[in-house]
């Protein structure tokens, strides 16, 4: 082959690689896309809290769990809950907390539905109030502080 034929399969070879890495390294970060197309709806807080609720029963009883929290999940008669003024979250926000709950281990649950001092997951924290604003089961509303 000749050193002026190598000379072009190289730049050719050279713009592809380049073209290829251009799309990878530009393009979105995984997550970073939103919803995948789906419609922007507002999360509806009843259908959302009373999956959310049983959930938190169905993990407090898989874990053994029997705080305060776990029996308000738990109760029959919970409150009707709602998010706090001002906060309109997504039916996709919704979907990816109760995924992040569906996913999380006892361990994870035990500081979910913990009395004293609760957590939240990152992905259910989308209304909140202050630095300690949490999403645990038998709150009035999503951002309700500890």
């Amino acid at each position: 082959m000749s050193a002026a034929r190598t000379r072009r399969v190289r730049r050719t070879e050279l713009a592809r690689v380049a073209v290829l890495a251009l799309l990878v390294l530009v393009g979105p970060t995984v997550g970073d896309v939103g919803s995948c197309g789906q419609a922007v709806v507002e999360l509806d807080a009843q259908k959302f809290f009373d999956e959310k609720r049983d959930l938190d029963c169905a993990a407090c009883s898989r874990c053994g769990y029997d705080g305060e929290r776990c029996l308000a999940a738990c109760a029959k008669d919970a409150p009707e809950q709602t998010f706090p003024p001002g906060c309109f979250p997504l039916v996709h926000d919704g979907e990816v907390c109760l995924n992040a709950l569906r996913a999380a281990g006892c361990s994870e649950y035990a500081a979910y539905v913990d009395d004293v001092a609760p957590t939240v997951p990152g992905e259910c924290n989308f209304c909140p109030r202050d630095e300690t604003a949490s999403l645990a089961p038998g709150a009035d509303t999503v951002a309700e502080a500890p």
